[in-house]
């Protein structure tokens, strides 16, 4: 009687001594983990542990992408819409090189991925052979850890090590090279054994609780304190934490990107995005505010402004898991060192009870002058060219804010982030440090495996969505239910705003002409629809929102509009201007 394929994988499960192949370690270890969902590309230095994977198909789901960067990039959607650590495969040499940018971006934005390549047999290192790459010197800037395994019995110690480091602490990346002979060799396999311990790595700081204390004693007696919040709140698992702490406080509470998500959008006491292209009153008042205190997040740039010129006036309390971002770019006063889901229950409980009538209406009067100025006429222009603000409306009420939105990069970015509204965490996915263009098509795919239950949402520019588009071929192949919403301007929208703002209308080279992305999704076997039109916007919403499986939706915006509020580069916060006549 022929055996059934589970059957066959039981007959694989080992018994602890006997001998197996490095590359079936590498299945154990995955299976020991957890991982139910694998994304890659297989080719010849990989070969032998896809051949592995075949004898667990009824295990493991495995995604055949069609870049390796795609591979990637659904890996970190797939961490950052369930929490857990993403895994790819790729072979060597240009298999390996293509996961470069997504680790950078993973590195960057702290999502835990476990990438692990093929490579050549370990007599070759060295000698330029067919589709050789010192991949480990080449990832290790962008990587929290990476190694190179050339004998099978380092593969389960290796593989325990890449998953304790990629998902504790601060996560992040990881990379195990594992050479073609590493793959084949056969061991004594004793079982894996989960990693917890590393002698050298200290994933999670003492907390010192005299800090805590003392930033305790600076809120009570703050009289104009703000919160500022990254998406350390979403790592650490704290946002019940982090939400009892603000309505215990009383303090007003904004967002960078990565943290948009962590408290509701309608919450009270969520008074906005911060940064380049955040809301009028958060950047403002962050340089009148007498404390700030800062959780979970990395003081960057695109937050900052001109450092010289932020929130000198302010007491600033910074809590974060990794000690080397206390005081990187900002001194802090106070700095609360720890994971937030164990140092914000204890400042709550030593903290007083707050309110700050007069201070919270200051925010409510920018946003005042922000809805006259910018958001109003965004949200309802007087042409009648769509504007993405709209667009964003029109799918918050299909949606009813419950979907997770995975953006790409540029102006659609940016209003999206403003626009979009969450009831729940892990609703936004974006390339926050690393401003990647074709992130999006990708890492929602990842995200629908991560969270196969919600409405996936991609929101893409015509430009990014011609980097990664070869997806589509993923979509149709594994059937992912994800909704693309194409806002075509027929630029490369914000580069073209700063040419038009700071290069006197200089336009060079971000006219880009587009396909018919309509047409091409039909090849790919998903439905579409293409609309310029306002009376159509609702119902074409409705209809990709409805559709039973993966849909395209191309909408033609105006191909000038700008997205304001804007902190020029070069100005502090507080010289956010309303509009271009600000300059």
């Amino acid at each position: 009687m022929q055996a059934t394929a589970t059957q066959e994988s039981q007959t694989k499960q080992a018994l602890p001594g006997s001998p197996m192949s490095g590359s079936e370690i590498v299945i154990k270890a995955l299976l020991a983990e957890q991982v139910d969902t694998i994304f890659g590309y297989p080719g010849g230095a990989i070969m032998p542990i896809y051949d592995a994977l075949y004898d667990y198909m009824d295990q493991l789901e495995h995604i055949l992408v069609r870049h390796e960067q795609g591979g990637i990039h659904a890996a970190q959607g797939y961490a950052r819409a369930s929490g857990r650590t993403g895994v790819v495969f790729a072979t060597s040499g240009p298999g390996a090189t293509n996961l470069v940018t997504g680790l950078a971006d993973a590195m960057i934005d702290s999502t835990p991925v476990v990438c692990i390549t093929g490579q050549v047999f370990a007599h070759l290192l060295g000698t330029d052979a067919f589709q050789e790459t010192d991949v480990i010197n080449i990832t290790t800037p962008v990587t929290k850890w990476n190694y190179q395994v050339t004998d099978a019995s380092e593969i389960a110690e290796a593989l325990a090590k890449a998953f304790y480091i990629a998902k504790t602490g601060r996560p992040g990346p990881v990379l195990i090279d594992i050479t073609k002979n590493a793959q084949l060799q056969k061991v004594d396999f004793a079982g894996y054994k989960a990693c917890n311990y590393i002698r050298s790595y200290r994933p999670k700081p003492f907390v010192r609780p005299e800090y805590v204390k003392q930033a305790a004693e600076l809120i009570n007696a703050a009289q104009k304190p703000l919160i500022v919040f990254g998406q350390g709140v979403i790592l650490g698992k704290a946002e019940d934490e982090f939400k009892a702490f603000v309505e215990k406080s009383g303090i007003p509470a904004a967002w960078t990107i990565l943290g948009l998500s962590a408290l509701p959008t309608t919450h009270p006491l969520n008074v906005g995005m911060l940064g380049m292209h955040g809301n009028y009153g958060p950047n403002v008042l962050t340089n009148e505010c007498d404390v700030l205190i800062a959780i979970g997040m990395r003081f960057d740039d695109r937050v900052t402004g001109r450092l010289d010129k932020y929130a000198k006036q302010a007491k600033v309390i910074h809590l974060d898991i990794d000690p080397a971002e206390i005081d990187k770019n900002v001194k802090a006063t106070v700095p609360v060192w720890g994971d937030c889901k164990e140092t914000l229950p204890m400042l709550t409980a030593a903290i007083e009870a707050g309110v700050y009538p007069q201070w919270l209406q200051r925010f409510k009067d920018y946003d005042a002058r922000e809805q006259e100025i910018v958001i109003t006429p965004e949200k309802n222009p007087s042409t009648d060219k769509l504007s993405m603000a709209e667009v964003i409306e029109a799918l918050n009420l299909a949606t009813n804010n419950d979907a997770i939105i995975v953006t790409d990069v540029g102006q659609h970015q940016m209003v999206a982030c403003r626009y979009a509204g969450f009831r729940q965490s892990k609703s936004n996915i974006t390339s926050g440090g690393l401003g990647t263009m074709g992130f999006a098509l990708p890492a929602a795919i990842g995200a629908h495996y991560g969270a196969p239950h919600r409405t996936v949402v991609a929101i893409i520019g015509d430009g990014g969505f011609q980097m990664t588009l070869q997806e589509l071929g993923t979509i149709m192949q594994f059937g992912a239910p994800v909704k693309i919403l194409i806002l075509n301007n027929e630029f490369l929208g914000m580069v073209r705003q700063w040419q038009q703002l700071f290069h006197e209308n200089r336009y060079s080279f971000v006219n880009i002409t587009s396909p018919d992305y309509v047409t091409v999704a039909k090849g790919y076997g998903i439905a579409g629809q293409r609309i310029n039109a306002r009376e159509n916007l609702t119902e074409a919403i409705s209809t990709m929102i409805n559709h039973p499986g993966a849909y395209l939706l191309e909408v033609m915006v105006g191909k000038e509009n700008n997205v304001f509020p804007m902190v020029p580069q070069g100005r502090g916060v507080s010289e956010i201007i309303l509009c271009a006549e600000d300059l």
